[in-house]
């Protein structure tokens, strides 16, 4: 079999399942992803014009016409570069379809530990650059008598500073989610004709949002990604997210994803290798569309 690279079939079967399989798959559906143009693979270039506002007419005039916007460009270099590797036997390798194989290979590696890892990079990576602009989260704890009110406070603020509400998302901890669960001010409509008599009781919107659930281990403000991904020591707990999916860009760049022939220097066994270029960074004049609660550290 000749050295071939699957990064371009790999990363296309990757980027439809990332929207079902990882808890923030909306930010990586961001219409932002095709709008921007990427220069020698590594750096994102984000076009920011400014214009100015409209003026009266004088019908008896003619005024001398100007330049009244500016152009620029606001760079995001990648930087999370990431790999891995296996050995697989020729038993588990389709020789029809080298594609298939790598999917099914890297399905539990995938599903187990790198749909996490992007996970807990994404809102970590949000968090950081949220904070590096001089934003603060609020820290308050999170109860059955306050979750709503937190809630309504962030959606005002977004639309105060002009914030589309159609398409925010709120993520939110399974200890919140069960707080609006509880929550005596949240009404729902339940069905029961067609689910066998068995009442669901998932919120899923509130008040036209979109509510996700996820795990509190993939909620935390800073992660160590040395050998995959667990919360660093000085980790606080993001308990609750709201943001509007174009208020952030998250490029995946396959760079390389290659299954290699059997030879005696690998036991006869083939050789898969894959490395990525994947980023989150938030658009800086769109920041308004971020709002955090994070639990205070003890003791604080």
């Amino acid at each position: 079999m000749e050295e071939l690279n699957y990064a371009k079939v790999y990363s296309d079967r990757l980027a439809q399942a990332f929207p079902y399989t990882l808890n923030f798959g909306a930010l990586y559906a961001t219409p932002n992803n095709g709008r921007y143009r990427f220069r020698n693979g590594k750096t994102i270039e984000l076009p920011v014009i400014n214009t100015t506002g409209r003026t009266d007419v004088d019908r008896d005039s003619i005024s001398a016409p100007g330049r009244n916007y500016e152009n620029m460009w606001e760079e995001k270099p990648l930087t999370n570069q990431r790999k891995w590797s296996t050995l697989i036997h020729p038993q588990d390798i389709d020789q029809t379809d080298y594609a298939a194989s790598i999917s099914n290979i890297t399905q539990v590696f995938n599903n187990e530990h790198k749909f996490p890892e992007m996970d807990a990079y994404t809102v970590s990576k949000i968090y950081r650059d949220f904070t590096a602009l001089g934003l603060q989260p609020l820290k308050t704890e999170v109860t059955a008598d306050n979750v709503l009110s937190l809630f309504d406070d962030m959606m005002a603020d977004m639309t105060d500073m002009c914030v589309p509400v159609c398409g925010r998302v709120l993520y939110v901890t399974p200890a919140v989610m069960k707080l609006l669960k509880s929550s005596a001010s949240v009404s729902r409509s339940l069905d029961v004709r067609n689910c066998g008599g068995e009442v669901n009781r998932t919120v899923t919107v509130l008040d036209g949002v979109s509510v996700v659930e996820v795990p509190s281990s993939l909620m935390k403000t800073v992660y160590d990604f040395t050998d995959g991904w667990k919360p660093a020591n000085n980790a606080e707990q993001i308990e609750m997210l709201l943001i509007h999916p174009e208020s952030v860009i998250t490029p995946v760049s396959y760079e390389f994803a290659c299954l290699d022939e059997p030879s005696a220097s690998t036991g006869g066994k083939y050789v898969y290798y894959e490395e990525s270029f994947e980023d989150v960074f938030i658009l800086n004049n769109r920041s308004d569309g971020i709002s955090f609660v994070v639990k205070p550290a003890a003791g604080t």
